[in-house]
């Protein structure tokens, strides 16, 4: 198994069991996907680089998260799947009902790409709290001089008019480094 960095994951925020989460997402090579029926299934170009993906899941942040690290049938999880799942059970996001995710099948555009073998789970960050976070959380994403919007609308359908799944342009490591603390700095995550 891959060896992860101390910055691999970051749990913030309260003690509650959901919330949103940033995923980092390594491209190896240039993709050509059809993320479902967005814009009418016409392939998108995804360049190789780095990316992140923002979403929530306000009763289960460990079963959305570890379904992304999960693979459709066939498939290996992504490296990351085993590491993330022990860091949450430390820190509490699992509890004895937790039953992991399995037959994943392709639902959420992010479903897609991850599911490429090019690509890689490489980092998280969760941010447990009560309140939906993930429109001010997207918008402060876009706002960052290190990020890109890949195509409009791409990874938020649930949130018209935004874009969830972001190129990371410029100065990767650094922006991740620091992007947790940032986040903190920027946001109330409590109740």
């Amino acid at each position: 198994m891959e060896r992860f960095a101390d910055d691999s994951i970051i749990i913030l925020g309260d003690a509650t069991l959901g919330g949103a989460y940033i995923l980092r997402l390594h491209v190896a090579q240039t993709l050509c996907i059809r993320f479902g029926r967005f814009q009418n299934g016409d392939p998108i170009v995804v360049s190789p680089g780095e990316m992140l993906y923002l979403g929530s899941a306000m009763r289960g942040l460990a079963s959305r998260v570890l379904r992304h690290a999960t693979r459709t049938e066939g498939k290996p999880k992504q490296e990351l799947y085993q590491p993330l799942r022990i860091k949450m059970e430390e820190q509490g996001l699992i509890n004895g009902r937790f039953r992991p995710p399995t037959q994943k099948k392709l639902h959420w555009h992010i479903d897609y790409l991850l599911d490429e073998p090019a690509v890689s789970l490489t980092h998280t960050i969760l941010i447990r709290s009560n309140k939906n976070l993930e429109f001010e959380l997207g918008e402060w994403l876009l706002g960052q001089p290190e990020t890109a919007v890949l195509v409009p609308g791409l990874g938020a359908s649930d949130v018209r008019g935004h874009t969830h799944l972001l190129q990371i342009t410029e100065n990767h490591n650094q922006f991740w480094k620091h992007l947790s603390m940032r986040l903190s700095q920027s946001f109330d995550f409590g109740k």
